[in-house]
């Protein structure tokens, strides 16, 4: 244990002060898949267009990232995917739950001023969130592996997570079932506490990491928090393209507060507008 944290604080020595001799940027390309659990419900749907529905579900939520930072800030950008024969979006429909949960769009951190800001569109509308970074309590331990070129060690920490239930938005209510009970049950979001666990380089010693994770003594490599996994899949230290790292400013300005609460509102719309038509449309929701 005593070499492990020898070798730590000996990589971040001298890594840093090679970067704070120079015009210090960096490129990290990631690969990040989501679980999703979607309920036909009681609905009447051929199983080969159940299959094609949960296809077009999980390529909606297979997605490409790319992180490009300092040593104080960040953007976190998906990258665009190319339409494939036969789909519409660009990618299929499918729940998407970036948008709901504010994290699809562009992610700017700053670590120095510990805050956030996304600029997200939600059902047509463009919102900025901004706020306050959230600080976990990260378990360092000795397990390492190696990430690309990069030795990765693992640190584990506890996070309160809220998530769309989009199965309980588009089920269709049984018999004798009041299309009031989702609401009654608060079932447009799932609130649990999960284990997070990442893998971090401290031969990149900075602050940054994929999506809303940050805070380890190196850049986080990969990271998974119960449904979804984030591997870094590629990285380019100061690259010839020079990016300019900067915060968006166009969106309506809310708190991550406040944009749930109006994701919440949304969510219970688009419930409500699929019931009334009673559940018709076979369970395609965008």
């Amino acid at each position: 244990m005593g070499k492990y944290y020898w070798f730590i604080g000996f990589i971040m020595v001298f890594m840093g002060v090679t970067m704070q001799a120079q015009d210090f940027q960096g490129k990290a390309v990631y690969q990040s898949k989501t679980q999703v659990n979607f309920d036909f419900g009681n609905r009447n749907i051929p199983e080969d267009r159940k299959k094609e529905m949960m296809e077009r579900i999980k390529r909606a939520n297979e997605k490409t990232f790319v992180l490009n930072f300092n040593q104080t800030a960040s953007i976190y950008e998906e990258e665009e995917k190319l339409e494939q024969p036969g789909e519409r979006g660009g990618g299929g429909r499918g729940p998407r739950f970036g948008a709901m949960t504010g994290t699809d769009g562009d992610l700017y951190k700053n670590i120095k001023d510990q805050r956030y800001l996304v600029k997200n569109e939600l059902l047509g509308k463009i919102f900025l969130i901004d706020d306050e970074l959230e600080s976990l309590e990260w378990k360092m331990g000795s397990e390492s592996k190696k990430i690309g070129n990069y030795t990765a060690f693992k640190a584990t920490a506890t996070k309160t997570i809220k998530r769309p239930n989009m199965s309980a938005i588009f089920r269709r209510p049984g018999r004798g079932e009041d299309n009031n009970d989702d609401e009654k049950k608060g079932e447009e979001f799932v609130i649990k506490e999960v284990e997070i666990v990442a893998w971090y380089t401290p031969e990149i010693p900075i602050n940054q990491g994929p999506g809303l994770y940050w805070g380890l003594p190196g850049l986080i490599l990969a990271v998974n928090d119960d449904i979804t996994t984030i591997v870094c899949s590629e990285i380019t230290m100061n690259p010839s393209e020079k990016i300019e790292i900067k915060a968006p400013s166009k969106g309506k300005k809310v708190t991550q507060a406040e944009y749930d609460e109006i994701s919440q509102e949304k969510m219970k719309e688009m419930r409500e507008n699929f019931r009334n038509r009673g559940g018709r449309g076979g369970g395609r929701p965008n």
